[in-house]
């Protein structure tokens, strides 16, 4: 029978008194974890929650949290972790949705999630206390879901990822081979639990046998009280690194920091190297419904410091499990990334999972973005890929951050325009300066017709930007 998540996590951890999961305050033994899971596994049956459905979940990052998910998915079920900074009505959609007829709450999120029940017509469960120790047994064949997680919601409303366990077994494999994590590691994430950069990787960590450090949101404090910990793997978004740099606290230790979500700028690569001489940088592109697709690893960041910092503008190649081709590639070799993969969650019907990126992938198998399928500019005919001009407006001196968006022209049907955020200390950037940098790197119909200033760009909780917010799809 092939693995499951739950094959996987008894394997490592059952019996097992090395550390499943350390906070500040406890630590939980592996064997203690398991029968935490089961103890979460009866109290989910003694609600009378139907079999194999989706749980609904408002909960913060806890051992508990990590117990709910374990223990759903040991009884057949799937806890599905909402956004805690959505609005109610979108939560209370998000729950009918998925079909749930609960909602479960951590004491802490009891009051919004009353809210949300009240809205989607489900019934509030609170979870109080600690997970209760129990002995049982685990219920999960491969097919059944052992997990969902919503998508980010930058282009809509976040949408349900329903994950199998044997997918979920899939995925826990090759991350330990594309991030190095096993037995005896230590792993925290910093992303907030109803992502897959949170809960997913907490299953990930845990199913090959690493202690998961739960992190109770990014801030400068929790990063001290992390380091505390001892953590071998960490994950962030570029982002944090540029605070953290500015701050003169990155460097926490870990033998591997993980990022993505974003490229890292040239600057903050080196810097971040000469703060981290010990630390090994990999870089992981993917989605939801399938990750890693990519993989820029340690040794794409030291050929990057030492010349090769076109290899920054990439997401690296794709791991040894996976295929991937281009679909429907243009004139210039943009295709959509299309991939297989036995860690894909969200297959199409025959067996590839059509991404919606759009990529080139040059000869040597690095793929290079070019933006969403939906954010494609289209000026007179010419296709225009916004990565490509964000990429170039990026290595100006005053520009900290930009977002290229299409925006509707009478003559042109669309046009580029440039939301900037400028470098600090920059004051006297602007739009011609711009333009003229970009003339002398880009074809002419590439420089952006607009160009916007602006202190921020609108983010997720997650650290993707929001395209809609500045006027894109």
């Amino acid at each position: 029978m092939p693995e499951t998540l739950s094959s996987l996590l008894l394997d490592c951890w059952a019996g097992n008194p090395a550390p499943a999961i350390v906070t500040s305050d406890a630590t939980w033994s592996g064997d203690e974890f398991i029968a935490r899971a089961y103890g979460v596994s009866a109290w989910i049956a003694g609600h009378h929650v139907r079999e194999y459905g989706a749980l609904a979940a408002i909960i913060d990052e806890t051992p508990d949290a990590i117990a709910l998910a374990v223990g759903a998915a040991f009884s057949g079920r799937a806890l599905a972790p909402l956004g805690t900074r959505l609005p109610v009505e979108q939560l209370a959609a998000a729950v009918r949705r998925i079909g749930s007829d609960v909602v479960i709450a951590s004491p802490a999120m009891a009051k919004i999630a009353t809210d949300v029940a009240a809205r989607s017509g489900a019934r509030l469960v609170v979870f109080e206390g600690t997970a209760p120790v129990r002995s049982g047994d685990a219920f999960a064949e491969p097919a059944h879901i052992g997990a969902v997680i919503h998508t980010s919601g930058t282009t809509g409303d976040p949408s349900p990822v329903f994950m199998r366990q044997d997918a979920l077994a899939a995925r826990a494999r090759v991350y330990a081979e594309v991030i190095e994590l096993g037995s005896g590691d230590r792993y925290c994430s910093t992303s907030p639990f109803y992502h897959v950069a949170g809960m997913g990787m907490a299953l990930v960590a845990l199913g090959v046998g690493a202690t998961v450090l739960p992190c109770a949101g990014f801030t400068f404090a929790e990063w001290q009280r992390m380091q505390a910990l001892a953590p071998t793997h960490v994950l962030v978004v570029p982002t944090m690194i540029d605070m953290l740099l500015a701050a003169g606290g990155l460097n926490a230790g870990m033998r591997v920091l993980q990022y993505g979500a974003a490229p890292m700028h040239p600057d903050t690569l080196n810097e971040a190297m000469r703060a981290m001489p010990d630390t090994r940088l990999i870089q992981i592109f993917g989605q939801t419904e399938v990750s890693p697709v990519t993989v820029l690893s340690h040794d794409d960041h030291q050929l990057a410091a030492e010349g090769a910092s076109h290899l920054l503008s990439s997401v690296g190649r794709p791991p040894s499990s996976l295929e991937l081709r281009l679909e429907r590639s243009d004139q210039d070799g943009v295709g959509e990334v299309t991939v297989r993969a036995p860690h894909v969650f969200a297959p199409d019907a025959d067996g590839w999972r059509r991404t919606g990126d759009l990529a080139v992938v040059d000869a040597d198998g690095y793929v290079y973005l070019r933006g969403r399928r939906h954010d494609r500019i289209v000026r007179g005919g010419e296709n225009i890929y916004p990565i490509e001009i964000e990429t170039v407006l990026g290595t100006h001196p005053g520009v900290a951050e930009v977002c290229v968006i299409g925006v509707p022209d009478r003559r042109w049907g669309e046009i580029v325009k440039a939301i900037v955020v400028p470098a600090a200390g920059t004051s006297s950037i602007n739009a011609i300066e711009l333009q003229a940098y970009a003339r002398e790197r880009l074809a002419h119909f590439k420089v952006p017709a607009v160009v916007e200033f602006i202190d921020e760009l609108p983010r997720t909780p997650t650290g993707k930007v929001l395209r809609r917010a500045l006027g894109a799809g």
